[in-house]
């Protein structure tokens, strides 16, 4: 695989993972055939930073779970007001790990198909 195009692509998203997570993807990406690399492309990844923000202003409501993709847990947390606002809490320190590695399943999903 070209490395340029692996790390090209390491560095304009390694804000959207977890720095463990780099070594990992950056053999996976290395060890993925062509035609992948159109499908990772068309990937639209969440920002962590906004998943964060979506938790402080609408976590109650459930929105930084449904951002993200996490539907059955932003559906429980609206119907429970974000767990009583202790979920929407606690959430406010967890939601950017999950962004993160919703972000790393998605690529390898992509990757490993």
């Amino acid at each position: 695989m070209d490395k340029v195009k692996v790390d090209t692509f390491i560095l304009t998203n390694r804000e959207l993972f977890a720095e463990e997570d780099i070594p990992l993807i950056r053999r996976c990406l290395e060890d993925a055939e062509e035609e992948k690399w159109s499908a990772l492309y068309s990937l639209t990844f969440k920002d962590p930073q906004t998943a964060l923000m979506l938790s402080i202003f609408g976590g109650p409501i459930g929105v930084d779970r449904l951002y993200i993709g996490d539907y059955l847990l932003g559906v429980l947390k609206t119907i429970t007001c974000g767990g009583l606002l202790i979920w929407a809490f606690v959430d406010q320190f967890l939601i950017r790990k999950a962004t993160r590695e919703n972000n790393r399943d998605m690529l390898l999903d992509i990757i490993n198909l």
